[in-house]
């Protein structure tokens, strides 16, 4: 889904903060905020009104019928979460700035705002833009090679 309306960023940007203000304050724990701290991030997300484009990405846990019957979706989260590598590498090279950002607890409450059915999980939201000219990136270390990868 993608949201490009600044009434629904705002509401979108109100729901990710009450979620993730008591994520913060009380859901996670200490080691978990102190983790993202070095990051320099917390529950305040304003680039989600800044950002001309929200990208909302939903999966179907389950299928509906025309009767109303649910069916089974086969490999929904490889495949959604493949489609999203793709997504990310296609915005960074067109020359676009994006942040992957699982709002955690908030999916409900954001697939009811944007009248999405029962059947839809959300993902992964990503604002989407040009970066602005005083941002900064964490200086974060990839893990070697040889730590991640075993050859026969």
């Amino acid at each position: 889904m993608l949201i490009s309306s600044a009434d629904v960023k705002a509401a979108v940007r109100q729901i990710v903060e009450e979620e993730e203000e008591i994520n913060y304050r009380k859901r996670m724990g200490q080691r978990w905020v102190d983790d993202l701290s070095k990051l320099g991030t917390d529950w305040e997300k304003p680039y989600l009104t800044q950002v001309p484009f929200l990208i909302l990405v939903f999966r179907h846990a389950y299928g509906v019928d025309a009767n109303g019957e649910r069916f089974t979706t086969y490999y929904n989260e490889i495949s959604c979460n493949l489609a999203c590598g793709l997504l990310l590498a296609a915005l960074h090279n067109v020359g676009l700035a994006t942040l992957t950002s699982t709002p955690l607890n908030c999916g409900p409450r954001l697939r009811q705002l944007l009248r999405r059915p029962a059947q839809e999980k959300l993902v992964l939201l990503l604002p989407v833009g040009r970066p602005a000219a005083d941002c900064t990136v964490p200086d974060l270390h990839r893990k070697p090679l040889d730590n991640i990868m075993v050859s026969f």
